[in-house]
């Protein structure tokens, strides 16, 4: 019950000029009032400093004012990894502009998936912005067939999908990657792929391949190490190919945590880096640059990335068709390693 002192909808009202059920519909978010009547209203909430009941706006627009981040990992890797945090940054920074909660989950058993989807069926979510989906899950179908709306970070596994998408141009990026490097002089490139049960991965390796034909090299699965976007993946994936390739001296590691494990492995093998190894990585996150010695890595503009999905689901949300994907550019990161 509000204090004596608290503005309520009839004090709104008043100050407006209008009908009570016109100032509640103003506050509700209908858009089935006069321009002059919504101005008014909201100037005066505005003065009185009155706070809309979200359960009574909720009872009109049938929405709940809050919107998912789902990362489909476990939350130990939510926080080891950037990339997760920044994408958070930037959609916070679009739905904050619009009110809108923004509420993280991540999902990485059984359990947790079934909660979330009665939690979204349930109706305490708008939409969803999907992270970090693994091969062809079937979670945002059953969010779309449950009229939930759902935007996607990354290429879907499956090109027939029709969630809409925001993604890094992970060909180009990789492609200038792999350039650097034989442009470099390297003889002996190889590299450190991502999860090949995500596009991500499997478009960097392709761009990488793509280079070496374009220099007439012949790609070959001994050059290829697969790893897990993770800082002990990229170590592991590096020592197999150091044994594989003794004369291994270029490297391209599909992220920059897998490269600062690729710059342990090399050093605990004695090869020193840019001398008998240049290494390219990718995302340019936060380590990058703190790297021992500072990564080249190719820059991806994660936080835009991040609120272009905002953007993407909230028109979604307000009933607009699915917008078309997005690619956003890249580029080389020159530093010490290359």
């Amino acid at each position: 019950m509000p204090s004596p002192s608290a503005p309520t909808l009839e004090s709104v009202a008043a100050r407006a000029g209008v009908s009570r059920a016109t100032a509640g519909r103003v506050l509700a978010g209908s858009t089935k009032v006069s321009p002059a009547a919504r101005e008014a209203v909201l100037h005066a909430a505005a003065e009185l400093r009155y706070v809309t009941n979200q359960a009574a706006r909720a009872l009109v627009t049938r929405r709940s004012g809050s919107v998912a981040l789902v990362v489909v990992e476990p939350v130990e890797r939510f926080f080891s990894d950037s990339y997760f945090p920044l994408v958070l940054s930037g959609a916070q920074s679009v739905l904050a502009q619009r009110e809108v909660q923004l509420v993280l989950v991540t999902l990485s058993t059984a359990a947790e998936r079934e909660r979330f989807e009665r939690y979204a069926r349930g109706g305490h979510v708008d939409g969803a912005i999907l992270v970090s989906v693994h091969g062809p899950d079937p979670l945002p179908d059953h969010l779309r067939e449950a009229g939930i709306p759902v935007v996607l970070s990354g290429r879907p596994y499956d090109d027939a999908s029709a969630v809409p998408w925001v993604s890094a141009d992970n060909v180009g990026g990789a492609r200038v990657a792999a350039r650097h490097l034989l442009e470099s002089g390297c003889r002996r490139v190889a590299t450190v792929t991502g999860p090949m049960d995500m596009r991500v991965g499997q478009d960097r390796l392709a761009g990488f391949e793509e280079e070496l034909r374009a220099h007439r090299r012949r790609p070959s699965r001994r050059l290829v190490a697969t790893g897990d976007f993770s800082v002990a993946g990229g170590r592991a994936a590096t020592e197999e190919l150091l044994e594989r390739l003794p004369d291994l001296d270029g490297l391209f590691v599909a992220n920059d945590l897998m490269a600062a494990g690729a710059l342990q492995a090399l050093a605990a093998a004695g090869r020193s880096v840019p001398g008998d190894v240049r290494v390219v990585g990718f995302d340019d996150a936060p380590l990058a640059a703190a790297a021992t010695p500072p990564l080249t890595t190719v820059h991806q503009p994660v936080v835009e990335m991040g609120r272009e999905l905002a953007r993407m689901l909230l028109v979604m949300v307000d009933g607009s068709p699915a917008p078309a994907p997005v690619v956003v550019g890249t580029e080389l990161v020159r530093r010490a390693t290359a």
